[in-house]
C-alpha cells in the first residue's frame, strides 16, 4: 500500500505525463489545422505542463518534516507553487486574446476542422476528465491544496475543451452545411479561443485569490467556528476564547484558548486539552493544535474553595477555617500552614499577602484571623518503636478507647526522634456520628494523649466507620 507521500507523489507524475502527451498531441494537430482554438489549448496544456512539473516539485518538497529553520514544515512551498502557476495562466490568457483580437479583426487566417482536430480534443477531454479525478480524490484523502489547486485547474481545461470543440464544429457547419453564414462562423474558432481565456481568468483569479489568502495566512472560512463549537462541546470546557487558525500546505495550525475550573488537576486539565485536540484532529485530520488552558472561577464555587485557592496562590496550605456571617459582613478565622524553615518574618509576610488576597477576593470581608502554624517539608528521622515500648502503647490505646468510650483502635504506630515521640492511630468510631462528631471526638483523643503523655509532639487520630 502506498504511503500519503507516495500516493501523492504518483498523482503528481501521473499529471505530467498526461500534460506532456495532450500539449505534443494539440501543438501538431493545432498546427496542421491552424485552429486557434487548438493552438490556444496547445499553450494551454504547455502551461498545464510546467504547472504539473512545479506541484511535482512542491509536492516533493512540502512533504519535508519540519525543522529548526522552518518550525511549521515547508507546507507553503505548495501554496508558492499555486501563486507562481496562477501567474503563468495570466499570461497565457494575454496572449490567446491577443491573437484571438488580431484574427477577428486585423488577420483571419482560415481554419482546417479536420477529423484529427476533433479527435484530439475528445481525448484531451477524457484525459483530464480521469487525471481531474484522480487529483481531487488523492488530494481531499491527504489535505493537499496543490493537488487541489491542479485538480480544480484540470477540470477547467474540460470545459475549455468543449468550447474549443463547439468552434471547430461551427466552422466547419459554416463550410459544408450552412456555406451562406460561412464567412460568420469562420469566426467561430477564435471566439472559441476568447471563451477559453476568459474562463481560464475567471478559474486563474479564484486560485490566485485562495493562494494569497493562504499565504496571508488568511483563516479558512468557517473552520474557526467549527473549532470553537466542538472545543465548547467537551465536557469541563468552560468556555472557549479565542481560535487562531492558519493553513500551510496540507496541514491545519490551530491555537485555541479555553477557560476551565481553576481547582481542577493538572491531569484533568491535561485530559480536557486532549480531548479538545482529538475532537479538532477529527474535523481536520493531521492538524497542529495548541491549547491553552486559562483557570476561571466557577459561578458555583464557594467561599471555602477560594480561600484554599488564595492560599495555595501563595505557597501556603489552610485548614480550620471558620466563617462567620456578621449581617452583610463576614468574619474569617483560618490555621495558615507555611514551610517550617521559614523564619517568623517571612511566615508573617506570607500571612500578610494572603490576607490581603482574601480581600481582594472576597470584599465582603470584614475581619481575617490567621493562626501560622509550621507543616513538615522535610522527611523526619524517626525510628519505629512501636514493638519496643508496650507500655507506652498500652497507655496510648486506653486513654483512646476511654475517651471514645468504646474500644476503637485497630492499630498504632509509635515513633521516636531522641527523647520526643509521634504516634499514629486508626480508630473505629460509630459510623452514625457527622463529620462534626467524629471531628470533635478525634480532637479529644489527641488533647488527651498529649495531657497522659507530654513527651508526644505529633498526634494523627484517622478515623474509620466501625464494622456494621
Amino acid at each position: 500500500m502506498d504511503t500519503p507521500a507516495g500516493e501523492m507523489k504518483k498523482a503528481a507524475a501521473f499529471s505530467v505525463a498526461a500534460a506532456l502527451c495532450l500539449c505534443g498531441l494539440k501543438l501538431v494537430v493545432g498546427l496542421l489545422s491552424g485552429s486557434l482554438g487548438i493552438l490556444a489549448e496547445a499553450a494551454h496544456s504547455g502551461l498545464d505542463l510546467v504547472a504539473a512539473v512545479i506541484t511535482l516539485m512542491a509536492v516533493h518538497f512540502a512533504l519535508k518534516p519540519a525543522d529548526q529553520d522552518h518550525p511549521y514544515g515547508h507546507g507553503k512551498i505548495e501554496n508558492f507553487s499555486a501563486l507562481v502557476e496562477t501567474g503563468l495562466l495570466f499570461l497565457t490568457c494575454a496572449w490567446i486574446i491577443y491573437e484571438a483580437v488580431h484574427r477577428l479583426f486585423f488577420e483571419a487566417k482560415a481554419v482546417q476542422p479536420s477529423l484529427w482536430a476533433f479527435l484530439v480534443m475528445a481525448v484531451s477531454i477524457a484525459v483530464d476528465v480521469n487525471r481531474s479525478r484522480i487529483l481531487r480524490r488523492v488530494a481531499h484523502k491527504h489535505h493537499s491544496q496543490a493537488l487541489e489547486a491542479d485538480a480544480l485547474h484540470f477540470s477547467t481545461d474540460i470545459w475549455s475543451s468543449s468550447v474549443v470543440v463547439l468552434g471547430l464544429a461551427l466552422v466547419w457547419l459554416g463550410r459544408n452545411v450552412l456555406p451562406g453564414a460561412s464567412s460568420l462562423l469562420d469566426k467561430a474558432d477564435s471566439v472559441a479561443a476568447l471563451a477559453v481565456a476568459f474562463l481560464v481568468l475567471f478559474v486563474s483569479y479564484k486560485l490566485g485569490k485562495r493562494t494569497v489568502d493562504v499565504l496571508l495566512d488568511r483563516a479558512p472560512e468557517g473552520l474557526a467556528r467549527e473549532f470553537r463549537e466542538v472545543a465548547g462541546r467537551v465536557e469541563g470546557v468552560m468556555n472557549v476564547g479565542r481560535v487562531r487558525v492558519r493553513r500551510s500546505g496540507p496541514r491545519v495550525f490551530v491555537d485555541i484558548g479555553l477557560d476551565v475550573d481553576r481547582y481542577l488537576s493538572v491531569e484533568n486539565i491535561r485530559n480536557i486539552a486532549q480531548a479538545v485536540e482529538a475532537e479538532i484532529e477529527r474535523l481536520s485530520p493531521g492538524a497542529d493544535v495548541v491549547v491553552q488552558a486559562n483557570p476561571q472561577v466557577v459561578e458555583e464555587e464557594n467561599r471555602i474553595m477560594r480561600i484554599r485557592g488564595v492560599a495555595f496562590r501563595n505557597g501556603a496550605a489552610v485548614h480550620n477555617i471558620h466563617l462567620c456571617e456578621e449581617g452583610d459582613e463576614i468574619a474569617v478565622a483560618l490555621h495558615l500552614e507555611v514551610d517550617d524553615d521559614l523564619t517568623l518574618e517571612q511566615a508573617h509576610d506570607t500571612a500578610s499577602r494572603v490576607e490581603r488576597d482574601l480581600r481582594k477576593e472576597i470584599p465582603d470581608i470584614a475581619r481575617i484571623d490567621i493562626h501560622i502554624e509550621s507543616r513538615a517539608t522535610e522527611a523526619a528521622e524517626e525510628k519505629d518503636v512501636t514493638a519496643e515500648e508496650t507500655s507506652l502503647v498500652n497507655l496510648i490505646r486506653a486513654t483512646a478507647d476511654r475517651v471514645a468510650g468504646r474500644a476503637c483502635c485497630r492499630e498504632i504506630t509509635l515513633r521516636r526522634r531522641g527523647q520526643r515521640h509521634s504516634v499514629s492511630l486508626r480508630c473505629a468510631l460509630d459510623r452514625a456520628l457527622s463529620i462534626h462528631q467524629a471531628h470533635d471526638l478525634t480532637t479529644r483523643i489527641e488533647e488527651e494523649l498529649k495531657s497522659a503523655v507530654p513527651s508526644l509532639d505529633r498526634v494523627l487520630v484517622h478515623a474509620e466507620p466501625d464494622s456494621p
